[in-house]
């Protein structure tokens, strides 16, 4: 079984110690109406009926008192339960994002759909069982326990019975959870299966169409359904068996009572009043208390024991394996037989690949739109696995660098530029979280973000998710000032500034090429090809190198790249000398 989700639920709860002693203590306190009820009933029964109306108004007394002192309690558990249960999903929410995310970076899967249903349904399952153990079974537990002290105290023997009942009843149940679990997980299973169906099929649902399969994929979901269906059928079936266990342990021990009572009190054992406080405690503490602890524990606490190992499995591993490389000392890339195709029977979009991108160098890659200039992005970065060949960083294949360094040190910035909610700063920083104010001016000026940024207030000026506020060269802008400012040496501009105007990509490639380390740039515009110091023509399955003039030379695909450009876009910009440059900009 996996611990993940268990090992992290215990780590939260053990850095709230001090939270849950005081939750403690005031349980204690809260659960005094129920412990006094039995005996106070008792006592005001008993008086009454010997005409003691002054002692027996007291014991009546001191229950509301007791109710008050209860109430109170009550209203300074919240606060406290608060401080516990949101921490809790905040940690479990952090953890399976980092988890998706770390998948989605090592693995050539498609990207895990099902992840939404854990982090929106099994989440808050964990928050709303959590806050149900806190609240409803903490309370419970208490109250069931001052039943059977005030019971034990009234009535021994009525005590000694039905506590052993109680117990009975809780083995019955615990012999019923095994299968109650394995049945709420397949449940989960289901839902993720609906979801995974769902999502896959919402996300191709135009080729389904193209290819007239919205029948087959329609069909593939209602099974899902169905399936979900068929399981929480099940599990409602074997849930309903607590009904005897809540006869065993909560109604039988009233039953008993009530058909030994006659003989109880002939015999004096009993006398009316502690007959009757003894069904107070019976009826109004422990069988209420019983049923709804196994109601719980039977949906949210079953819900809850599974979500949390399910969510464990979804958690990164950590980071790093004693077989993981460290980040390479130098920069030098090589492409070593490259080959990759997407699926097994698919014509490779790159094939038998190789080249030498020495350190500090300034490559751009063109190419016919679609030709797989994206995919070898991917395959540079380690974002794609390729069927043959190596891709070496320093040396060192990049396979086996520890993740965590490749991300530091290898960035690739796509054409969907993504802001998230936050500050321009904290958008800024996100990779350079130590970055001084110089050096985030420096980067605004480099890269061309500072007009943005003076229009906006300031690089503390709040941004909605995706930055809905920005344009689409804004985000650009934006995405490109955060890797300036990152650690990373080997930069891949995938069309990144395909927003901006010929003058703004021109100033951005610029600063990256003055910028130590290596720089690709995914040629939007033949102009980036210009200002490169070589060239990496694809062309189907073969690969050409050269400067821009050499293949203008010999390469007709690339002089037709370069006579459409400039047919329709006039001379573009260019950026001359940019080699002399960034040596002088070192």
């Amino acid at each position: 079984m996996n611990r993940a989700g268990h090992t992290l639920l215990l780590s939260v709860l053990r850095q709230r110690r001090g939270t849950l002693a005081r939750i403690l203590v005031w349980s204690v306190v809260e659960t005094a109406p129920v412990g006094a009820s039995g005996l106070l009933i008792s006592t005001a029964i008993d008086h009454f009926l010997s005409h003691d109306v002054l002692p027996a108004a007291e014991a009546l007394t001191a229950l509301l008192a007791a109710a008050l002192v209860g109430a109170a309690a009550t209203r300074r558990l919240f606060p406290l339960m608060a401080a516990v249960i949101e921490p809790v999903r905040d940690t479990f929410v952090i953890a399976l994002v980092e988890g998706v995310l770390a998948d989605a970076v090592k693995s050539d899967r498609p990207p895990d759909l099902a992840s939404v249903a854990r982090l929106t349904e099994q989440v808050q399952t964990v928050r709303e069982v959590l806050h149900a153990l806190l609240r409803i079974i903490r309370q419970i537990v208490f109250a069931s326990a001052a039943a059977l002290v005030g019971l034990s105290l009234l009535a021994p023997l009525t005590a000694v019975i039905s506590g052993g009942l109680v117990l009975a009843a809780l083995a019955l149940f615990a012999w019923l959870l095994p299968g109650l679990a394995a049945r709420h997980k397949a449940v989960l299973l289901a839902e993720e299966e609906v979801a995974q169906r769902a999502g896959t099929a919402f996300s191709g649902v135009r080729d389904a169409i193209a290819c007239a399969g919205e029948h087959r994929v329609i069909a593939g979901i209602d099974q899902a359904v169905d399936e979900q269906r068929r399981r929480a059928r099940a599990l409602a079936r074997a849930t309903a068996a607590r009904t005897l266990v809540v006869f065993v342990g909560g109604q039988l021990p009233v039953i008993v009572l009530l058909a030994s009572a006659p003989s109880l009190l002939h015999r004096g054992y009993l006398s009316v009043g502690e007959l009757a406080g003894a069904v107070t405690y019976l009826t109004v503490g422990l069988e209420p208390a019983l049923r709804k602890l196994l109601e719980v524990m039977a949906t949210w606490g079953l819900e809850m024991a599974v979500s949390i190992t399910r969510l464990g499995e979804g958690f990164a591993e950590p980071a790093g394996t004693p077989t993981a490389s460290p980040a390479p000392d130098t920069y030098d890339l090589e492409v070593d037989g490259l080959t990759f195709a997407y699926g097994p029977h698919a014509i490779p979009i790159v094939q038998d690949l190789h080249c030498s991108v020495p350190e500090g160098s300034h490559l751009a890659v063109v190419g016919p739109s679609g030709i797989g200039k994206s995919t070898l992005a991917g395959l540079l970065t380690g974002l794609l696995t390729a069927q043959r060949g190596r891709v070496l960083l320093g040396g060192d294949d990049i396979s086996g660098v520890d993740q965590r360094e490749l991300r530091r040190f290898v960035a690739l910035i796509p054409q969907e530029a993504y802001v998230f909610a936050g500050t321009l700063r904290e958008n800024l920083t996100y990779l350079a979280p130590r970055a001084t104010e110089t050096e985030i001016a420096e980067a605004l000026t480099v890269v061309g973000l500072r007009p943005v940024t003076d229009r906006l207030g300031g690089v503390d000026t709040r941004v909605g998710a995706g930055g809905a506020e920005l344009s689409q060269g804004e985000r650009q802008l934006v995405a490109l000032a955060r890797v300036y400012l990152s650690p990373a040496r080997l930069v891949i501009l995938d069309e990144a500034t395909s927003g901006l105007d010929q003058e703004a990509e021109a100033k951005a490639e610029a600063a990256f090429a003055r910028r130590p380390g290596t720089l690709i740039v995914i040629a939007h515009r033949i102009s980036s090809a210009r200002r490169a110091d070589r060239v990496l023509l694809l062309d189907g399955c073969t690969a050409r190198f050269g400067t821009h003039d050499q293949l203008a030379a010999a390469s007709a695909l690339y002089a037709d790249l370069v006579g459409n450009w400039d047919h329709e876009h006039g001379c573009p910009l260019t950026y001359s000398g940019n080699r002399g440059e960034k040596d002088a900009g070192r």
